[in-house]
């Protein structure tokens, strides 16, 4: 199928862009790198009159650390999050969970800031967003403001994000060479994840095991109060409501979160074990 009509505003400014946003409501859309909005106008399950593309504001594109965090600009592409060398040095399990992402395609044209705002659950890196913490910089007619990610992802396609906003820059701690570990499940290597999970720092996030990324709660409390890896794994896929699809059912999704918590653990071990 095609996408129905619509007009195509290229704003020169972010401040340009949320003009837009204010002008045209509920029926515009952000199109940054365009691979997740445009499949679904295809499907025309997003008809959205107006897309306001915002690859070409200058600006949005950068990995650079400041204090203690690492801010990156929403018009990132993966692929050049996966070669950045700030980010390898500071935060290295994003540049990997980027190079996971799709194909070269995908990667090549594919941007952070979209990523974060599509708030698809069977997304990679909102996986290793949640588990590393931070927030999403979202700047709107007001100005900006500071969203913890814990509290951005809502459900399936539902953010945080007010309908006058953008996303406009990732902020995450730098973790330097503390252990990480993230594993996911796919039937083909460029597929999403049927399941995922990613381990930093005692923190565990999940995709795919309900309608957004999720933190697996009773595995980090079972960490912290000094459980085996084996142990804490086990609980992972408690609290959680998996989907069930042609892929896998619920109980193997469940399945899945325990086996792919206890890996990315103990990667996440070894590698902090190495570095020490």
């Amino acid at each position: 199928m095609i996408p129905g009509p619509f007009e195509l505003v290229r704003p020169g400014t972010v401040e340009d862009a949320v003009a837009a946003l204010v002008e045209h409501g509920d029926d515009a859309k952000i199109l940054a790198g365009g691979h997740s909005l445009l499949p679904l106008m295809k499907l025309r399950l997003a008809m959205p009159s107006v897309l306001i593309d915002i690859g070409r504001i200058p600006g949005l594109s950068y990995v650079r650390v400041e204090g203690d965090e690492v801010a990156i600009g929403a018009g990132t592409r993966h692929h050049e999050l996966e070669k950045d060398p700030v980010a390898q040095a500071e935060v290295p399990i994003l540049p990997y969970v980027a190079s996971q992402v799709g194909d070269p395609q995908v990667r090549h044209r594919g941007t952070i800031g979209g990523t974060v705002a599509h708030s698809d659950p069977a997304s990679d890196l909102p996986t290793a967003l949640l588990a590393l913490g931070g927030s999403v910089v979202a700047q709107g007619p007001d100005g900006r403001r500071s969203i913890p990610v814990t509290e951005f992802w809502l459900g399936f396609f539902e953010t945080a994000l007010e309908p006058d906003e953008l996303v406009v820059e990732l902020r995450v701690p730098r973790t330097g060479s503390a252990g990480w570990g993230y594993e996911k499940f796919t039937r083909r290597a460029n597929d999403w994840p049927i399941v995922a999970a990613a381990a930093v720092e005692g923190r565990v996030a999940l995709a795919n095991m309900a309608g957004a990324v999720v933190r697996a709660t009773a595995t980090e409390e079972a960490l912290a109060r000094g459980a085996s890896i084996e142990e804490a794994a086990a609980l992972a896929a408690e609290g959680t409501s998996p989907s069930a699809d042609m892929h896998a059912d619920a109980e193997y999704r469940q399945h899945l979160a325990r086996l792919l918590t206890r890996r990315a653990l103990e990667k996440a071990a070894g590698a902090g074990a190495a570095a020490a």
